[in-house]
């Protein structure tokens, strides 16, 4: 019997790995295959795999330079798909409108036009359920190992709880990872993982 281990998806960075890479961004048996991956099977039991994410933003906004309206219909049945597998929890926070962005310089002279624009959104409360989580897993004591598929240093302090608390962490590094120092200095293990076919 292995140890057991529970992962942790932030669904933001897996889905900027999978575009810089070409794989397949929201497709729930894909993120599966990715989360099984992260699993050393010699040595690990699957206890949960977490999915944190936001569901694609649905609402009414204003366009930058008409100021007509535009409606935002997204579509999130691929995280209820992802929901009903084996093993998956979905974890959801929610998308905030920030502002418009310019999708490339303009032009001397141009005049600027709706389509200049795409909308720039903010994760709200997903950093937040990660590192309850994790907390919540060190203090249940459920598992021996936490697995991170993220590279974001704000998890730090969630990180030097859950060693304090005696589990190990690894860290999983797909291809296009990119971590900062101060941020393995708090993981055990670093584990190079490959996309799945």
């Amino acid at each position: 019997m292995g140890k057991k281990a529970a992962l942790l998806i932030d669904g933001g960075a897996l889905r900027a790995l999978c575009k810089q890479n070409g794989r397949l961004i929201d497709d729930p048996n894909y993120i599966e295959k990715v989360a099984l991956a992260c699993f050393d099977s010699a040595e690990e039991d699957v206890f949960r795999i977490f999915y944190y994410d936001c569901a694609p933003y649905s609402g009414e906004l204003k366009l930058p330079v008409s100021r007509t309206s535009k409606v935002f219909k997204g579509n999130d049945s691929w995280q209820h798909q992802l929901a009903q597998k084996n093993f998956f929890a979905l974890r959801r926070g929610r998308l905030k409108f920030v502002d418009w962005d310019l999708k490339a310089p303009m032009a001397p002279g141009k005049t600027p036009s709706d389509a200049d624009y795409s909308p720039k959104f903010q994760q709200k409360g997903v950093d937040m359920r990660i590192g309850l989580d994790m907390a919540t897993l060190a203090a249940k004591g459920g598992v021996e190992r936490v697995i991170l598929l993220t590279a974001d240093t704000d998890f730090i302090p969630a990180l030097k709880l859950v060693r304090t608390e005696g589990l190990q962490v690894v860290a999983v590094n797909l291809p296009g990872t990119r971590f900062n120092l101060e941020f393995l200095e708090h993981v055990d293990i670093k584990r190079p993982v490959a996309w799945p076919p």
